[in-house]
């Protein structure tokens, strides 16, 4: 296919893919009936352009509502895989949880996102869009996917090897969209009331119970921070006590090595002494002995 049919067909995906989750079925089939009457040759591609999974459209989304926040993220894990290669054990351990945190706050956004959209994000889908945002932190290319607000699929990757590219492309609506850059959007205003309009004698009741539904997202989201905070202080209070037990050990350890090292010291010293009495026990043996073979040989002589 040429560049232009490609940045075409990516232009149209771009669209497409910023659109509201059950917008993009319907969008996707007229855009591709309003090109085959037209005979362009980019009809079947469009129609044959994926619906996002759930956690690939919350991630599309966060894209193209946040994309500076998502290109800081990108831009940290870019210099967190620079610095990877010099650390050592203890500072890597220190970066993990530092993208755990990163990626953690950057899905509570895009499911507060996607919760002003009408969709509620589960668990379930949370994990992929953290998983996949992980992803974009530790592998390039898969940060260049996320970029492209074309993602059809969540990813994920272990961060020892890269990300197989046929997994990558299987991934996202256009193989070409690994180097696009997902058009920023806005939020729509919210409509403004018609004054004329009869009032609604269910509106406070609606109200109420849409009020109550933010409370009860709000309240769900707070006890998994809560959870996860506690979860944050126990680890701390275990560390540090292990931290203590640890110290004390090797204190105690530092202790016998420098009693060992006083002992050692002595033992030298006692054996250099008894090595000069051996040499000179040596020495009296070998007269004794030559006077001793002196003595028989004489008495040899006179029998």
């Amino acid at each position: 296919m040429a560049d232009l049919p490609v940045m075409e067909l990516l232009r149209i995906a771009d669209d497409l893919y910023g659109l509201p989750l059950a917008e993009f079925t319907p969008a996707r089939d007229a855009k591709a009936k309003e090109l085959k009457s037209a005979k362009s040759p980019l009809a079947a591609e469009v129609k044959a352009l994926k619906k996002p999974s759930t956690a690939a459209w919350v991630v599309d989304l966060l894209v193209r509502r946040e994309s500076a926040q998502v290109e800081q993220v990108l831009s940290v894990g870019a210099a967190l895989r620079e610095a990877q290669a010099a650390m050592s054990a203890g500072e890597l351990r220190a970066l993990t949880k530092q993208r755990r945190q990163v990626t953690a706050a950057i899905t509570q956004q895009a499911r507060r996102l996607a919760r002003d959209e009408g969709l509620k994000v589960t668990e379930a889908v949370a994990e992929q869009v953290e998983a996949t945002m992980t992803a974009a932190m530790v592998d390039e290319d898969c940060g260049r996917a996320v970029r492209s607000g074309l993602l059809v699929a969540a990813l994920s990757t272990t961060g020892l090897e890269p990300v197989d590219p046929d997994t990558l492309a299987a991934a996202l609506a256009v193989p070409a969209a690994i180097g696009f850059t997902a058009t920023a959007r806005e939020a729509p205003e919210p409509s403004r009331p018609d004054l004329h309009v009869v009032p609604d004698p269910d509106a406070d009741a609606k109200a109420r119970a849409a009020a109550e539904e933010r409370l009860a997202a709000a309240t769900e989201e707070h006890e998994a921070a809560a959870e996860a905070h506690q979860e944050a202080v126990d680890d701390v209070e275990r560390l540090s006590a292990r931290s203590l037990q640890l110290q004390a050990e090797l204190d105690e350890l530092r202790r016998k090595l420098a009693d060992l090292e006083s002992e050692l010291d002595e033992v030298d010293d006692e054996l250099g002494d008894a090595e000069e009495v051996r040499d000179e026990a040596s020495a009296t043996l070998r007269t004794a002995t030559a006077e001793r073979d002196a003595a028989q040989a004489a008495l040899d002589r006179l029998s």
